[in-house]
C-alpha cells in the first residue's frame, strides 16, 4: 500500500517515457485510413489500422498544410509525426504532421524538401508578393489548351467582363518537358505585358500535379514581373507553384474570379457613385447658392450704388421736409403781410385823402403843420385825390384846437 500511485502520477510518467524516446518523437507509420472525422476546428481525427491492429491518430488544424490531399476512410497513407500520451485519458496516439498516399512517399519526400529549401530562401514572402490588379484588359492564361481549366476559366472570365482579351499559351501540364513547358509560357506572357497570369490545371494525384512542384517553375513565377495567380488542381491540392505565386486560388474557376472584376458590379458602382456626386454636387450647389444670395444681399447694403441711393433718398426726404418748411414759412408771412398790408391801407394817405382829406406843403414842399409857417401872399400846395392845387395865401387865422396824443 505504501508504493501507490495516482491514476494521474502513472500516465504522467508514461508521458515522460514516451517524451524521451527520440525514436517516437519523428516516426511514419504506413496503415489505412478509418474513422476519418474532419472536425469544425479544423483538426482531423482518425484511425490507422492494419491485419495486425489500431492505432488513434489526430493531425491539428495547424498542421493542415501537410495534408496535400482530401484525406478518406480506405486510403493508404503514410503518416510522419510524433507518438505521445493523451495524459488525460491514458492513452497514446500518432499526432500527425504531414500525410501522403503510400506509393507518392518519394515525390512527397522531394516535394517538402524543395518547400523548406525555397521558403528559407525568402521565395515564400509576403513582401515579393505583387498586388492583384482590380480591373484588367489583358488576362494571360498558362494550362492546356484542350482541358476543362481553360474552358472553366474563359466562361467565367468572359461572364464576368465580356471586353476582357484572353492570351492563352498552350502549354503541357503533365508528363515529360511540362515543367519546360510552363516557364516557357510565363516568360513569352510576361514579355507581351498582360495584366495578370494564371497557371494552372485540373487536379490530380501528386504525380500529375509534380510539373508544378518543379523548381524551374517555382523561379520563372518568382522572377515574372506580372502578377501570377496559380490555380493547380483542387482546393485541398497544393503545390510549390501555390506558394511562389503572388495569389494562390483553389480552382482555376476561383482564379478566373480572383482575376476578372466583374462587370456588371462596376457598372452598378458606377451609377451609384455617379448618384452620390450628383446628390454631392446638387447639395454643394445649393449651399453656394445660398451664400451667394446672402453675400448679395449684403452687398447690396454695402455698395457704393445702394449708398447712393440711400442718400440720394434722404437729400429727396429733406429736399420735402425744406420745401415743406419754406411752403409753410411763406404761407405765414404771407399771412402777417395781409395784416401789414391791412393795418398799412388803414394808415395810408391816399385813403384819407379819398375820405376828402388834403395834404398841403409850402413852397419848399415842406408839409403844413401850423399857420406860423406860412405868411399872406405864400404860395401853397394842396394835394387831393386827383391832383394838387397851387394857392396863395390871402389871409391867416389862428384857431386854437384839441391835439389828440395819437
Amino acid at each position: 500500500m505504501k508504493n501507490a500511485y495516482s491514476v494521474g502520477q502513472v500516465n504522467r510518467y508514461v508521458k515522460n517515457m514516451f517524451t524521451q524516446d527520440f525514436f517516437l518523437q519523428k516516426i511514419y507509420v504506413k496503415g489505412e485510413v478509418s474513422n476519418c472525422k474532419y472536425h469544425t476546428s479544423g483538426h482531423i481525427y482518425f484511425s490507422l489500422k492494419d491485419e495486425t491492429g489500431t492505432m488513434s491518430c489526430v493531425m491539428f488544424a495547424g498542421h493542415r498544410r501537410g495534408l496535400a490531399f482530401s484525406m478518406k476512410d480506405g486510403d493508404k497513407v503514410i503518416v510522419g509525426g510524433s507518438v505521445d500520451v493523451y495524459e488525460r485519458d491514458g492513452r497514446y496516439q500518432l499526432y500527425a504532421k504531414e500525410i501522403t498516399l503510400e506509393g507518392a512517399g518519394a515525390l512527397y519526400e522531394r516535394y517538402l524538401a524543395l518547400k523548406q529549401e525555397l521558403e528559407e530562401m525568402g521565395m515564400f514572402a509576403g513582401e515579393y508578393k505583387q498586388p492583384i490588379p482590380k480591373f484588367i484588359r489583358r488576362l494571360g492564361v498558362v494550362t492546356a489548351p484542350t482541358g476543362a481549366a481553360i474552358q472553366d476559366i474563359r466562361n467565367i472570365s468572359y461572364r464576368r467582363n465580356p471586353y476582357l482579351q484572353i492570351i492563352l499559351y498552350p502549354a503541357l501540364v503533365q508528363g515529360a518537358g511540362a515543367a519546360e513547358s510552363i516557364v516557357k509560357g510565363i516568360r513569352m506572357l510576361d514579355g507581351l505585358n498582360v495584366d495578370v497570369i494564371i497557371v494552372g490545371r485540373g487536379g490530380g494525384s501528386i504525380e500529375d500535379l509534380w510539373a508544378f512542384n518543379e523548381e524551374i517553375v517555382a523561379r520563372a513565377i518568382f522572377e515574372c514581373r506580372t502578377p501570377v495567380i496559380s490555380a493547380v488542381g483542387h482546393e485541398t491540392d497544393f503545390t510549390i507553384a501555390d506558394f511562389v505565386a503572388d495569389l494562390r486560388a483553389p480552382t482555376p474557376s476561383a482564379a478566373a474570379e480572383l482575376a476578372v472584376n466583374d462587370y456588371r458590379s462596376v457598372v452598378e458602382s458606377v451609377s451609384v457613385y455617379r448618384q452620390r456626386m450628383y446628390r454631392a454636387m446638387s447639395t454643394r450647389l445649393d449651399f453656394y447658392r445660398s451664400r451667394l444670395a446672402n453675400f448679395s444681399t449684403k452687398f447690396g447694403y454695402l455698395s457704393p450704388e445702394y449708398r447712393l441711393r440711400e442718400q440720394r433718398q434722404r437729400l429727396a426726404d429733406v429736399e420735402s421736409s425744406l420745401q415743406n418748411a419754406m411752403e409753410g414759412k411763406l404761407k405765414e408771412n404771407r399771412h402777417r403781410l395781409s395784416l401789414y398790408v391791412e393795418r398799412f391801407t388803414g394808415l395810408s394817405p391816399l385813403r384819407k385823402l379819398n375820405q376828402g382829406f388834403s395834404y398841403v406843403a409850402d413852397q419848399e414842399k415842406r408839409t403844413l403843420k401850423s399857420v406860423k409857417q406860412v405868411k399872406n401872399g405864400d404860395t401853397i400846395y394842396i394835394s387831393v385825390t386827383d391832383g394838387t392845387i397851387e394857392a396863395k395865401v390871402n389871409s391867416i387865422k389862428k384857431e386854437e384846437r384839441i391835439h389828440v396824443q395819437g
